[in-house]
């Protein structure tokens, strides 16, 4: 076989599997992401097309599935809810039900940045994209003259209720490198940068 011909082969089985690679590791993405109220999701049961629907996550966390109902899918993962679904379904409805769920639309997941920072207001996050603090300032047009990236706090609502935590952190030294911590912001979090004194 000539070289040529050998070096092709070998070119086009390595983009076949990182190809193959890359659509595992997103479908695995997409697995494990945590359901959200108002995402929009597209319902299928193999061989059941009458069960087919488009199915939205309600405030609480709830969804409705033909002949099962109400389910609360809200906060888990796409392969968790999948067993959940399937469960119920076997409970009286469908002997081994085969079943695919994936979001249609997100819901919209905002987070806020204030203080001194060009263009502070409210801000998307699309879909399963994780966001770093740096990012979000960049967003946000990135600093004013006087700000004080090493004054930067984040205020977050965690776990049930409303316990607020802050987090001050040090974007100066992360922008540097000095500081090897990725802080990732969440939906629900605001950013304040803080103002440089002198």
């Amino acid at each position: 076989m000539p070289q040529a011909l050998i070096f092709l082969t070998a070119l086009i089985l390595n983009l076949f599997f990182s190809c193959t690679l890359i659509a595992q590791s997103i479908e695995e993405k997409n697995l494990n992401y945590r359901l959200a109220p108002n995402d929009l999701l597209d319902f299928r049961v193999f061989q059941e097309p009458e069960l087919d629907a488009v199915v939205r996550v309600s405030g609480d966390g709830m969804a409705s599935f033909a002949l099962i109902g109400p389910v609360p899918i809200g906060g888990r993962t796409i392969s968790e809810s999948i067993e959940l679904i399937k469960a119920r379904y076997r409970d009286g409805y469908l002997k081994n039900p085969q079943l695919s769920i994936t979001v249609r639309s997100y819901a919209k997941k905002l987070f806020t940045i204030l203080g001194q920072i060009q263009k502070p207001g409210s801000y998307d996050m699309q879909g399963t994209s994780e966001i770093t603090l740096l990012q979000a300032i960049g967003m946000a047009g990135g600093y004013t003259r006087i700000s004080d990236p090493a004054n930067v706090t984040v205020k977050r609502i965690e776990g049930p209720g409303t316990n607020e935590k802050v987090y001050k952190l040090n974007a100066k030294r992360m922008a540097r490198g000095e500081d090897k911590t990725t802080f990732h912001i969440k939906p629900g979090d605001v950013i304040s940068v803080g103002e440089s004194l002198f």
